[in-house]
């Protein structure tokens, strides 16, 4: 049975900046933000003035300057790349609620260009960086590093199930096909990228090792991306030409902040998240007829399937090795290249929410974002965020309109 909360709301729009990936020219994160926000609000045809709800990880004083937005309701929740699905739950809650009618959730981060141009700024004050507490007990373990973290566990996993490295690449060669049929894709071929275009499982495993036993095509790329999404309440979607795609579901959890606190390496607090959200909907996974997952690395996505009810313990890298997740697969997965092949900024959930709402609302295959073989006949849809290092994470269930 559906919870109150089912149906109170739909994504109706998605949109991206106009140049993404391994931008030649430096661009500032707010740029990219104010981009899509604009490509957005030309899309589904919502002026500026009728946002009253903002959702940013922590832009939204920049955003409503810039935009001469005036809203009722702020959200900065900033938990990691699992932040844009939480958004979505809190407007979905905020609308429900007669606050907002609605919800601008936006992401820019220039995480290619921050290398050119600097990021600038510290968290020394939320004892981030070397000279935390957390940083000088992880060190001495090897988990300095995202890869390191990641690495340690794959490791755990390849352990406790018997799997090798190998199971894991067929993850990073499926992502691929996908990425090769959606032009914005950072790999989407060698004429885009030296690196692009279908990759084998055998070059998966011989690429350059990163920390054993990731090598690099099993490791997500930094890029740049922009991307934001409408919420809205029913009563504005049913006044909108672009199609709704409904909230049906939506949890969100976290197991702990410094990987050595992580009680199992093989399991996440996306069981929870998963578990809320399949209740809110009235549904479960079983139902899903297309999956958008987290994938920083090829571990990521293969735990976080199995968490999310979608195989069993072990047997996530099965989804793609025997071809589930494929191209014409009974379960697609991570249909825009992921953010393995198609970009990952450094938080990689708003393209996990743009690229469910271009399934669901039958606009995937548009030739600018998608060609011949992209759209899926997928109505119903879960989509998973993963912050920090397999830290947090936000879930949601995501249906096409009836019509």
């Amino acid at each position: 049975m559906a919870g109150p909360l089912y149906k109170a709301a739909a994504i109706v729009g998605a949109a991206e900046a106009n140049e993404i990936g391994f931008l030649e020219e430096p661009i500032t994160a707010l740029q990219l933000h104010i981009e899509a926000i604009k490509n957005l609000s030309d899309q589904t045809g919502i002026a500026m003035s009728k946002i009253d709800g903002v959702f940013s990880t922590g832009w939204s004083t920049e955003l409503c300057e810039h935009l001469g937005i005036t809203p009722k309701y702020i959200d900065t929740t900033a938990v990691g790349g699992c932040s844009f699905e939480m958004h979505v739950h809190h407007a979905v809650a905020a609308i429900y609620s007669g606050i907002i009618d609605v919800a601008l959730i936006s992401h820019g981060e220039n995480g290619h260009s921050a290398r050119k141009i600097g990021s600038g700024g510290g968290n020394y004050g939320r004892g981030a960086g070397n000279a935390s507490p957390g940083h000088e007990m992880t060190m001495a373990y090897g988990l300095g590093s995202a890869p390191s973290n990641y690495a340690h566990a794959m490791v755990r996993h390849m352990h406790r199930y018997g799997t090798i490295r190998e199971d894991y690449a067929h993850i990073a060669k499926v992502t691929r096909d996908w990425a090769t049929l959606n032009p914005r894709a950072a790999m989407y071929s060698k004429e885009k990228h030296p690196f692009g275009g279908p990759i084998t499982v055998e070059q998966v495993e011989e690429s350059r090792l990163i920390t054993w036993p990731l090598t690099i095509l099993h490791c997500c790329m930094v890029a740049d991306h922009g991307g934001a999404v409408f919420v809205v309440s029913p009563k504005v979607a049913a006044q909108l030409s672009t199609k709704p795609v409904w909230v049906a579901g939506a949890g969100e959890s976290m197991s702990h902040g410094n990987m050595l606190e992580m009680g199992d390496f093989t399991q996440t607090s996306a069981g929870k998240s998963a578990e809320a959200a399949y209740t809110m909907a009235g549904l479960g996974p079983a139902d899903m007829e297309l999956a958008q997952i987290y994938d920083s690395f090829t571990i990521t996505v293969a735990i976080t399937a199995e968490m999310l009810g979608l195989a069993s313990p072990g047997e996530g890298h099965l989804l793609w090795k025997d071809g589930h997740a494929a191209p014409g697969g009974r379960l697609p997965v991570n249909t825009n290249g992921g953010g393995l092949s198609f970009n990952h900024s450094g938080m990689y959930g708003m393209p996990l929410l743009i690229e469910a709402y271009r399934q669901l609302s039958g606009t995937a295959e548009d030739g600018i974002n998608g060609d011949p073989g992209k759209q899926t006949t997928a109505r119903t849809c879960v989509v998973n965020g993963t912050g920090g290092s397999l830290s947090t994470t936000g879930t949601l269930v995501l249906i096409a309109d009836d019509d």
